[in-house]
């Protein structure tokens, strides 16, 4: 399932590393629990219909951005601590909640991304992470093994692949700062394929490291 916050424009400029506020905002509204420090089975996007103004981000009609779950407990927690306190930051508040049950896909669905895929893993020599992009030789094993160490997180069978379009002709390799890291992640459309039930997984959960920040949501 897939909630959907609608906001109101902003008063203040947004900055473009909002990331963080969003987050914290999430995490507010779900108050003390168990998913802050999990496993991420959930997706978080970024806002939209934002236009740069001023070296920073405006939203003069207000923004939607959206979390997606298989888990409805948490869904209705969140739902419940919006209603609560509305507020995000930058004079933006939530105006609309909407709700979008999960389609049916089949066994196969090449999805458009609403938010850059990270694909990172730490190197055992070295400080820093490495980031992996479309047409990287590891780039699509990585996904698919992270996809399915979340699909045996939550009881179901592993049997899924998820790959980058190869016929996709412009990934974007975005830069964001997140808590003072820079990290690079890239705009491509993914394929996956495995049984019905884990292809709606993927749309819930977002393919990639780091959903629950905002990376790899899918449309």
């Amino acid at each position: 399932m897939r909630i959907y916050f609608h906001l109101s424009p902003n008063r203040e400029p947004v900055p473009f590393n909002y990331q963080q506020q969003l987050v914290g905002a999430f995490h507010r509204w779900l108050g003390a629990n168990d998913w802050h420090d999990d496993l991420s089975l959930y997706s978080l996007s970024w806002l939209s219909h934002g236009t740069v103004r001023r070296g920073a981000l405006d939203f003069p009609t207000g923004s939607t951005f959206f979390v997606s779950a298989p888990d409805p407990e948490l869904l209705s927690k969140l739902v419940q601590g919006v209603f609560a306190g509305q507020q995000i930051r930058w004079g933006m508040e939530v105006r609309e909640v909407s709700i979008q049950r999960t389609p049916e896909f089949g066994n196969f669905q090449r999805f458009l991304v609403e938010s850059p895929v990270l694909i990172k893993r730490k190197i055992e020599d070295k400080k820093q992470q490495e980031y992996y992009f479309p047409g990287d030789r590891e780039s699509n094993a990585l996904l698919t093994e992270t996809f399915r160490h979340k699909l045996a997180k939550a009881g179901l069978p592993t049997t899924a692949e998820i790959r980058f379009d190869p016929d996709y002709q412009n990934p974007k390799i975005k830069k964001i700062t997140y808590r003072n890291l820079d990290i690079k992640a890239a705009f491509c459309p993914v394929i996956v394929e495995g049984t019905p039930r884990a292809v709606q997984f993927a749309w819930e959960v977002g393919v990639g490291n780091s959903t629950g920040i905002g990376f790899g949501a899918l449309r």
